[in-house]
């Protein structure tokens, strides 16, 4: 029943997605029944556009204390997060949230915690490069850090090859064209999970992950309702702008006051200033997910086990200091986080599923590595 469920909710992704690379000749190297994602038309794939966009990815000189650099807060062995509960920005600031996964990025409906109104993959960039509130990147909008980029013989090349025939070549939308479209290539499609399902290999996930997946896909848990799909996310699908969003309370809170949230967290509320919308945040992809701890918008859950006794208790409570309060009473929780029981072995069940998704190769692929070591070494 778990293999038919998920096979269900594979096959329904599929059918929404198109096979793009087909039609665009960038070599997406999919399973067969995974859809390719949309890719814009003012910014279409290229090898040689994801290669600028890799070096640009990991380039220190993308920020104002020249130390950080994307790659920081998105780190290939931690499927692109950096672990850490709340990141850092370039001034020492702490950020109010924790770095989202890149995996599959280019599918998602929604590609940040908790503002619906940022879709396109080169609008988001420019927020960590130039946004002030948190401080990301901290670059300035004087753009001085192209100046050595324009003068590096490397990136002459580079450029020429991604954008040929342009005049102009080393400019910030380039940069940011390219860099988005790296991010678009960081496609997770190889998992032991994806070889159970895609190429029908019935050994490549153990027993205890197969019956995990049957309580994944169970009505008392529901956890399809929000991680469902073949991203394992209702704020991923093909990309495209009429893809459907939708953010949750997940009952993580329930702080006494007008607000239920932390007044530094309090999601889609930010965007909207609807108090119904306090503590919604996007559900991300579960793909990956056992590399990517600690958990939630803010990491306050630190382990797959506390995030599923999170659910299963149908909210956190909180007993003592600032933030106390009994989560499953929110009277904004969404109606999808009831609670559930399990026993300790479907407890392990559950978690041996969840770490079939991870894909391994993804997490060491040389296209999405690092490449300023070995260029430095030249």
């Amino acid at each position: 029943m778990g293999r038919l469920a998920g096979a269900l909710c594979l096959a329904m992704a599929a059918m929404a997605g198109v096979r793009a690379g087909a039609v665009e000749g960038y070599p997406w190297t999919l399973p067969a029944g995974f859809p390719a994602p949309a890719v814009p038309a003012d910014n279409p794939m290229s090898a040689a556009r994801v290669e600028l966009g890799r070096y640009l990815f990991y380039d220190t000189r993308l920020s104002g204390n020249g130390r950080q650099s994307c790659g920081t807060c998105h780190q290939q062995s931690k499927a692109f997060t950096d672990g850490k509960a709340q990141s850092v920005g370039s001034t020492g600031e702490i950020h109010p949230r924790g770095s989202m996964s890149l995996v599959n990025i280019a599918y998602a409906a929604v590609l940040t915690w908790a503002n619906p109104t940022t879709r396109r993959l080169e609008e988001q960039a420019l927020v960590p490069m130039y946004g002030e509130h948190p401080i990301e990147l901290g670059l300035t909008p004087a753009d001085r850090w192209l100046d050595p980029i324009r003068r590096d013989a490397r990136y002459q090349q580079l450029f020429a090859s991604a954008f040929p025939g342009e005049h102009d070549l080393v400019t910030r939308d380039n940069a940011v064209k390219a860099i988005a479209t790296f991010e678009r290539a960081i496609v997770s499609a190889r998992s032991p999970y994806d070889r159970y399902h895609f190429d029908r290999d019935d050994t490549a996930i153990p027993e205890a992950a197969k019956r995990g997946e049957v309580l994944f896909h169970s009505r008392p848990l529901s956890c399809f309702t929000c991680h469902g799909g073949v991203h394992f996310s209702d704020a991923m699908g093909t990309g495209r702008d009429g893809d459907r969003v939708e953010l949750h309370n997940t009952g993580l809170y329930n702080l006494a006051g007008a607000l239920s949230y932390p007044s530094t967290n309090t999601g889609l509320f930010e965007v909207t200033h609807d108090p119904r919308d306090v503590g919604k945040f996007k559900a991300p992809t579960l793909r990956n997910i056992a590399v990517t701890a600690p958990y939630m918008h803010d990491g306050s859950v630190a382990t797959l086990e506390d995030a599923i006794d999170h659910y299963a208790a149908g909210g956190r409570t909180i007993r003592d200091g600032a933030n106390r309060g009994v989560g499953k009473d929110n009277p904004l929780k969404s109606d999808t986080v009831r609670g559930f029981s399990l026993t300790p072995e479907q407890r392990a069940d559950l978690v041996a599923f969840l770490q079939s998704l991870t894909d391994e190769p993804l997490l060491q692929d040389p296209r999405f590595a690092d490449p300023w070591p070995a260029a430095k070494g030249q």
